[in-house]
């Protein structure tokens, strides 16, 4: 089947999940994270008729992938752990263990991750800011950023800065969590001090809130601790850092982005921004983008800011996959 991140991958699998029925499905559900069932579900409340053609060629794309699929290992856990291990040794593999076995582990709050912003910010809004701090240091960087941007100004910063000053949380703070979530934490006294919070995971979430948001965060930060505030700044990606990506990165990023949210993107990019994505382009996309450009009319800020923000998401992922490396960041890390 198509790639599961595009629209026709998308399709195929609730095709494909709707042919088993509930039951099945529902068992299907159960292995897949919380932004998988739910770009799923939106799929599947949007496909009203489907061609018995369509339904065919996708049973015979799934029989033709599990014909060729087979069981190499018999945990793959315990295999990518041990791969990286050996390649990386312990303290670096460790980093990337537990970014990419997330949850299994220290599964933490992982119910939150099924509760939509307004929920959580709700269920949070009258904890102790290092509780919400500890909690949200859990969550995916645009989740945390969210919630966040439901609570007041003060109290935003107020768990900004603890994250940012958060060292790790032991195995005891973890459990005392059970008390707000309600939820039981595995791993009980196995569990390693979790490897989360600091100026890095600060970073990332103020990345996610918008300039306005992020202007008030870090003169609060410096207020309190100009030396905190800067190392935050340093660590920060912003779009108009997407600039220092070099031309081989910038084209694996516009393979990545619809046209219609780079427009409405670069509406609020420097020109210099601009050239660097007509360099990286044919020269008949680069005029139909100019085009596009100067006949859009105004756009609402916060618009731009949403597209600019679903474009440092896909740097990031291809960062993370190694597709594009970003010059200067602070200590970087190669592997």
């Amino acid at each position: 089947m198509a790639s599961p991140l595009d629209d026709e991958g998308l399709e195929n699998a609730a095709i494909l999940l709707m042919s088993l029925g509930e039951e099945e499905a529902a068992e299907i559900f159960k292995h897949l994270s919380p932004k998988e069932v739910q770009r799923l579900g939106e799929t599947i409340a949007k496909m009203k008729a489907v061609t018995r053609e369509r339904v065919d060629d996708v049973f015979e794309k799934f029989e033709t992938l599990a014909a060729n699929e087979h069981m190499l290992v018999a945990d793959t856990n315990e295999y990518v752990k041990s791969v990286l291990r050996k390649a990386l040794g312990d303290e670096k593999a460790a980093l990337l263990i537990d970014r990419i076995l997330q949850g299994s582990d220290v599964t933490g709050i992982e119910s939150l991750k099924w509760m939509d912003p307004a929920s959580v910010a709700e269920l949070l809004r009258n904890e102790h800011p290092q509780i919400v701090a500890a909690i949200l240091v859990h969550l995916e960087y645009d989740q945390a950023a969210d919630i966040l941007k439901l609570f007041a100004e003060r109290q935003r910063n107020e768990v900004l800065i603890r994250i940012a000053t958060l060292d790790g949380i032991q195995p005891s703070a973890l459990k005392d969590l059970n008390e707000v979530m309600s939820k039981v934490l595995a791993g009980g006294d196995r569990t390693k001090k979790g490897n989360l919070g600091g100026v890095k995971t600060t970073a990332e979430i103020l990345n996610m809130l918008g300039s306005t948001v992020e202007t008030s965060v870090l003169d609060f930060v410096r207020e309190a601790d100009n030396d905190l505030a800067q190392k935050i700044m340093d660590n920060m990606f912003t779009f108009d850092d997407v600039e220092k990506v070099d031309d081989k990165g910038i084209q694996a990023l516009l393979k990545e982005v619809q046209s219609e949210s780079l427009v409405i993107a670069l509406k609020g990019a420097t020109p210099a921004m601009r050239d660097k994505v007509f360099r990286n382009m044919s020269s008949r996309a680069a005029e139909t983008l100019k085009e596009d450009l100067e006949s859009r009319g105004p756009v609402r800020l916060s618009e731009v800011e949403a597209e600019q923000k679903e474009m440092l998401k896909i740097v990031r992922r291809l960062v993370d996959e190694g597709q594009i490396v970003l010059a200067g960041g602070g200590d970087e890390q190669f592997v």
